[in-house]
């Protein structure tokens, strides 16, 4: 079930650093958020915040509130596992687990958290493969190592790993930066279906991706946020003069 992500005057640290300041943002559930912006702005570090993937990095804290629906993902009572289960990350390198078969990477999650058992495992393998749209690409090597597919196919079957666990969001960190247009086509298109049913942020250095894929877009810039707003709305007629100058290649 989706699930809308809702950021409070957030802010981090890695040591000393401040790299996010103060940024409020909802993003509602069932639909695609972009988070744009230049190398260096925060984008990354704030999307890894809303599974808790910094609690694995000594010397970093934070300030603010990040809910996935009505739950605060800093209270006590809340598992990071879980967490990370409830909110999957993809990656910019796609990074199956290189010693396990295609199979076995979408079946190892669901065996983990007991999610199913006997037969409904490849039966829910086979529904998370054809619903990364990856299914009639693998379905005569389900046994062949997930590191032998090709990099567009490798990140498919990491969202169809993401997917066996049950998620309410998706981030994805440039999740097309490291392959090629047909590659990156095929990742656009399976975005637009996941939305039908989940949460996704994604960050992305590519404006027209950001422009073709997305509901809302995010304009960070030196770890603050610049302006948020309808896709469209942004990219046609941006409030601030500072989204206009990196729309239009002028800073960033």
């Amino acid at each position: 079930m989706a699930q809308g992500v809702n950021i409070e005057n957030f802010s981090f640290w890695y040591g000393p650093t401040q790299v996010v300041k103060n940024i409020s943002l909802s993003a509602p559930e069932r639909q695609v958020t972009a988070l744009i912006g230049p190398s260096g702005c925060g984008k990354t570090t704030l999307l890894r915040s809303i599974n808790r993937m910094h609690d694995l990095t000594t010397g970093t804290r934070s300030e603010g509130r990040i809910t996935v629906g009505e739950e605060d993902i800093f209270s006590a009572a809340v598992d990071p596992v879980d967490l990370r289960r409830r909110v999957g990350m993809i990656f910019q390198t796609p990074s199956p687990f290189p010693h396990l078969s295609v199979y076995e990477n979408v079946a190892a999650g669901l065996r983990l958290h007991g999610l199913a058992r006997g037969k409904e495992i490849a039966e829910r393998v086979e529904a998370c493969l054809c619903k990364a749209a990856l299914w009639e690409e693998v379905k005569e090597h389900l046994h062949r190592p997930g590191a032998l597919l090709s990099g567009g196919q490798q990140q498919r079957l990491c969202i169809a790993r993401a997917l066996a666990v049950e998620p309410e969001v998706f981030l994805m960190d440039e999740p097309c930066a490291s392959l090629d247009p047909v590659g990156t086509m095929r990742i656009e298109e399976l975005i637009g279906e996941l939305k039908h049913d989940y949460t996704v942020l994604i960050v992305t250095h590519n404006m027209h991706q950001a422009s073709r894929i997305s509901d809302q877009t995010a304009f960070l810039l030196n770890g603050e946020m610049v302006e948020v707003g309808i896709t469209k709305e942004i990219f046609l007629a941006p409030q601030d003069p500072r989204t206009e100058a990196y729309l239009t290649w002028k800073i960033g």
